[in-house]
């Protein structure tokens, strides 16, 4: 992994019809959330679904590298013909679509030369001087462009090569999370809420969720941030909230 940097983002974009037609329910984005967090204080700040389309995947594709640090594609790298990902990322950044020499040859051995048909062949094509992001599953690799890093839709298999993209990744600061649980509605604390996240506006994000629970109505108040020491100071702050309002706080 590169060396440390104080915030570092990025988007995820999800590529495949069958996410938005809803005959896939994607898995992928709380995954790979979470790992980017917990491994390498990352923090997503834009997820985009959209459809197997080449325009469509070069026009966000370009956006969305420009906006972020990194962005993670899934899907569209297998060996059908609607698999256009890496064709489409090649056109955005304009290089040329090609067999990559190391990912043809682990390929080929994996599949043996008899059975390493052309759908086979599609999936070792990818931009120029792409990098690899090995597979350990079912050997096709995905590839880092640019800031670009695309990996296959199918959830086992991108679980097993996340591990794979830290080598191109540079790690900011972890972020913390502090959740406290409160039996009461938000509009009865939506006030001294503000007021909270308004002191704390520059370090620590607070998140107010409703939930029904034991059979009563409570809000999840969920507070983030990359400095612990603020992050208890908000957490301190909300539990005083609900003890001044004689609000009773959930311990799960």
């Amino acid at each position: 992994m590169k060396k440390k940097n104080k915030k570092v983002n990025a988007a995820i974009l999800i590529i495949g019809n069958e996410i938005l037609s809803g005959r896939t329910q994607d898995k992928n984005v709380a995954f790979i959330s979470n790992w980017l967090n917990l491994n390498c204080g990352i923090s997503i700040k834009e997820v985009r679904i959209i459809p197997d389309e080449e325009k469509i995947i070069v026009k966000n594709v370009l956006n969305l590298s420009k906006k972020f640090n990194y962005v993670f594609t899934t899907g569209g790298i297998g060996p059908t013909h609607d698999d256009i990902t890496a064709q489409s990322i090649s056109k955005a950044f304009k290089t040329k679509y090609e067999y990559h020499k190391e990912a043809y040859s682990i390929l080929e051995k994996y599949y043996g030369k008899k059975k390493f048909n052309d759908g086979r062949k599609k999936m070792a094509k990818m931009p120029r001087s792409a990098k690899l992001i090995y597979n350990p599953s079912s050997a096709a690799p995905g590839f880092i462009t640019k800031n670009v890093l695309s990996l296959p839709g199918v959830p086992s298999i991108l679980n097993s090569m996340i591990e794979n993209c830290k080598r191109y990744l540079i790690k900011g600061l972890k972020i913390h999370s502090k959740t406290i649980n409160l039996f009461t509605v938000e509009s009865n604390i939506s006030k001294q809420l503000s007021s909270i996240q308004n002191k704390y506006k520059k370090d620590v994000e607070i998140g107010s969720y409703p939930f029904f629970r034991l059979g009563k109505i409570g809000v999840s108040l969920v507070s983030r941030s990359n400095n612990i020491n603020k992050l208890k100071k908000a957490s301190k702050d909300i539990k005083i909230l609900a003890i001044d309002k004689k609000i009773k706080i959930l311990k799960l």
